[in-house]
Formats: C-alpha cells, structure tokens, sequence
C-alpha cells in the first residue's frame, strides 16, 4: 500500500498503530497557533502521487475542525491521490433535526464540510438517532465500525460474573449485543433528563443479580451523570462496587472525579480518545474498515 498515515496533533500514538497495521508510512502536521489564535497547518512529508490516511479524533472539535479541512485540502493541492479520514469520534452527530425555529441542522452541515474534502471516512460509533446511516449525511464513502464485540471481549476477560447495565430504553440493542458477547445477562436504566447534568435512574429487577459485579456501559462517557446516578443507585441497594465501561472518553470537566467518587471501582474505555481509562484498543477494526476504501 502506497499511502502515508498523517495525526493531527494528540492523534500521535494511534497514529502509530495505525501506520503498522496498515503497513503505510507515518507523518505529522504540525499546526502553528498565533497569538490572535489563527492557525497554520504545515505537512512534514512529500505527499504527491500517495494515498493519505488522516487521523483526527474530533472530541471537543471546535479547535480541530479548521485545522483538520486546511489539512485535507492542502494534501490535496500538493498532489495526493487520494485523501481518507480516519476520525475515531466523530463530533456534531447529535444536532441531526431542527428543534426549534432557527436553529443549524449540524451533523449535515459538518458532514457535507468533511464530504467535499476527504475521498473516505472511517469512525467508531458514531451517535446517530434519527440519521440511521452515514450515507444519509456524507455524499463521501463512510463506515461505522462497532466496538460492541471489544467491549464484550474485555469485560468477558477482566470482570467475574458481570451483569451489564445500559443507559436508558434506546441503548437496549447495543448493550444486548455487548452483553451476548460476554455472555452475561443485562439490564437497563430507567431514566428521566432534566438538563446537561440533572439526570435521575432507577434500575429494575436488580435484587436477583446481587451476586454479580454490575457492569455501567455506554457508547460515550460525556458529564457522566447517567453513570453516577446508577453509581448511587447501585450503592444504595448494596451491590457489589461497579465498573464503568465506554466507547469514547469525552469526559466533561469534572466527570472522571465524579465517578471516581460516586464509588466506580474501575473505569475503562476504548481508544478513539486518548484518555487515561484507555483500555480497549480499536486499532484493528478501524485499519481493516480502512483497508476497504484505500
């Protein structure tokens, strides 16, 4: 494969295993920011005649974005073949409908942005609702890959007798799918949102897992408050300490504390954010997902 695996900064290590696994050679662009906060993207690598495989996890994205579009164009302008994007997590997927009177339409916005300068995309994920697919929103080629069977895998491997608990109703396919692959049984939360961070659970049908370690999982760990419910919850009806279990550490200020405090015996998440609960490697199924549009 002819093809240069580049990280925009915080992306480095992925990046690597990316590189390997692709058999592809690795660059950087190294973003310079002025003091009135402009900002100027430089390649380190001759990219002419190569396929260029970008690596930008889009948490807090805002910052990222600009810096990820001059990248992918001027990679282009300097002659690449072709220009995928490897975006573990992808921002702005939630704002998929008008709400109310005025508002942006975001994911379509975002998606056609990244549509007119990327050949491809990859992510892990992705939290769609009412959107159902990727091709919905991108006019460019772009794959899901799923890291249920990971999240199985590893709480199969490191947690005795789990009983998985997922977030709300919504979650009930996803967190099934987790837990047949730990084969282990699960429930799910029942749960009321008054805001960003007013969340209040309850959790059925608990008594007959007491002899189990309750497992919390969620495709993203954001204010955590879901989470923290369900902690005390947990805690207040004697189970056992619980661990928590994510795809994407986005983690709001504030958040790894909370669990940490609400009594969360072990917090683990996969690598589409560079966190320090990063246990779950998602290397492998983003460089085979990469491998078909290559």
């Amino acid at each position: 494969m002819s093809a240069i695996v580049i990280a925009l900064p915080g992306n480095e290590a992925l990046a690597g295993v990316l590189a390997q696994h692709l058999k592809a050679g690795l660059g950087t662009a190294a973003i310079h920011r002025f003091p009135d906060e402009e900002s100027l993207v430089r390649l380190d690598c001759d990219v002419s005649g190569r396929t260029i495989v970008l690596v930008a996890s889009l948490d807090r994205p805002d910052p990222k974005f600009l810096p990820l579009l001059s990248a992918a164009t001027t990679t282009r302008e300097l002659g690449a073949s072709k220009v995928g994007l490897i975006a573990p997590y992808l921002a702005y997927m939630r704002q998929d409908q008008r709400f109310h009177a005025g508002e942006a339409v975001t994911s379509r916005l975002f998606a056609r942005q990244l549509s007119d300068v990327v050949d491809w995309l990859v992510t892990v994920d992705p939290h769609l609702h009412r959107v159902k697919a990727l091709a919905d929103i991108f006019s460019t080629p772009a794959i899901a890959v799923h890291a249920a069977s990971l999240l199985a895998r590893w709480i199969a491997e490191h947690v005795d007798r789990p009983v998985l608990i997922g977030p709300d109703r919504e979650s009930e396919q996803w967190v099934s799918e987790v837990a047949a692959g730990a084969r282990a049984p699960f429930l799910v939360l029942e749960k009321q949102r008054s805001g960003d961070f007013d969340v209040r659970v309850s959790l059925p049908d608990l008594d007959r897992y007491r002899d189990r370690t309750p497992v919390l999982v969620d495709d993203i760990i954001s204010t955590g408050r879901t989470m923290v419910g369900a902690l005390q919850h947990l805690a207040a009806r004697g189970a056992k300490p619980a661990v928590c279990a994510g795809v994407h550490a986005v983690f709001a200020p504030g958040a790894l504390e909370a669990l940490r405090a609400a009594g969360a015996e072990r917090i683990v998440t996969a690598n589409t954010i560079a966190h320090e609960t990063n246990g779950i490697d998602v290397a492998p199924l983003l460089a085979d997902a990469a491998r078909k549009l290559v």
